[in-house]
């Protein structure tokens, strides 16, 4: 297994992490993304730890409080051995103060997690969101003090705009907090948008990108075909994809599928090796985050490593997903030199 360093950080992670919203099953929503108990979810954990694979995503909301519950079962024993990444804002509960990023909840939350995963701090604490209710002093001095009581080691942000990532860059380094190391993103062959803002951000300011639905929630794993309809098995047909079907131009994506398809005879990989392949040689990126409801997906995606697609092979994937940029980026790559995009090759 390949290891990474995780932004301006000094830590080290592997190029894949595994994801545990597959974790519980504890609503119609995350069914359709799998309902992995805790035998099953002990057994997938020493797997990816046989392989190198040691970091281990989840979130408070997953299945309410349930994936971090089986994935503190699944690590029991374990804990010197991985690093542990989680969320919170999202909500989570009732009342007033059930979701966002204050002082009052991050407090309650971050003990919540503790006492789910049975460990006594957490490598990785996402903002799973942005709050715009919430000054951003208030969370990154809250952020701060969670890791100067040693209850969290690193601080990242997910799903922020480039502002807002900017803002809570500058705060930190005004007030000589700690700063976000790493920004959880949706990235995939599918949905390129991450590169016309975020991905230069993270090149000039050092943050690293862990990447969420890689396979746009399994449109990239060989099952979606043209003129084919979508297997009811799949997380869209069941409603549990993280990536509405609107996200994904339909054309621009087929066209991807053909290329793949003529990469796929060539190499020998599946599509969806192809997909996370492509991914690990993409500026910024630290990590991937791959899921599985059992073994042999497992094994699969861990296949995604140890070698690489060749320059050509790139750029005719390249070519085949890019999607139109939309103001003011249009008129950037008007002037490359003034505003040079991330050398992918």
């Amino acid at each position: 297994m390949e290891y990474r360093q995780l932004g301006a950080s000094g830590l080290q992670v592997p190029v894949l992490s595994f994801g545990t919203a597959t974790f519980g099953g504890g609503n119609d929503f995350f069914k359709a993304w799998g309902s992995t108990q805790a035998e099953e979810a002990t057994r997938l954990v020493d797997l990816c730890l046989d392989a190198g694979v040691n970091l281990f995503d989840t979130a408070d909301v997953y299945s309410q409080g349930l994936a971090e519950e089986i994935l503190g079962k699944a690590i029991s024993g374990k804990r010197d051995k991985v690093i542990i990444s989680t969320k919170a804002t999202f909500p989570f509960g009732e009342g007033p103060n059930s979701m966002g990023a204050s002082r009052f909840r991050l407090m309650k939350q971050i003990e919540g997690s503790l006492k789910r995963l049975n460990t006594d701090y957490i490598d990785i604490y996402h903002m799973h969101g942005f709050d715009a209710n919430t000054p951003v002093e208030e969370t990154l001095r809250t952020l701060d003090d969670l890791i100067q009581s040693g209850k969290i080691r690193y601080i990242a942000a997910s799903n922020f705009s480039g502002w807002h990532m900017m803002k809570s860059l500058a705060i930190s380094e005004k007030h000589g907090w700690n700063r976000y190391v790493a920004h959880q993103v949706y990235y995939s062959l599918a949905n390129r948008e991450y590169e016309w803002e975020l991905m230069p951000l993270g090149v000039d300011q050092k943050v690293g990108a862990i990447i969420w639905s890689p396979l746009a929630a399994g449109r990239l794993g060989g099952k979606y075909r043209r003129d084919k309809p979508i297997p009811q098995e799949s997380r869209v047909a069941q409603g549990g994809s993280p990536v509405p079907q609107f996200a994904v131009n339909e054309a621009i994506f087929y066209n991807t599928i053909d290329a793949m398809d003529d990469i796929a005879k060539e190499t020998g990989k599946t599509l969806a090796q192809i997909a996370l392949n492509w991914l690990l040689q993409r500026p910024t990126v630290s990590s991937i985050i791959i899921g599985a409801r059992n073994e042999e997906q497992l094994h699969q995606n861990l296949g995604a490593v140890g070698w690489n697609l060749t320059v050509d092979q790139l750029k005719k994937l390249d070519a085949a997903s890019e999607i139109p940029t939309i103001y003011p980026y249009w008129h950037q790559n008007e002037r490359p030199s003034l505003v040079p995009a991330p050398k992918f090759y």
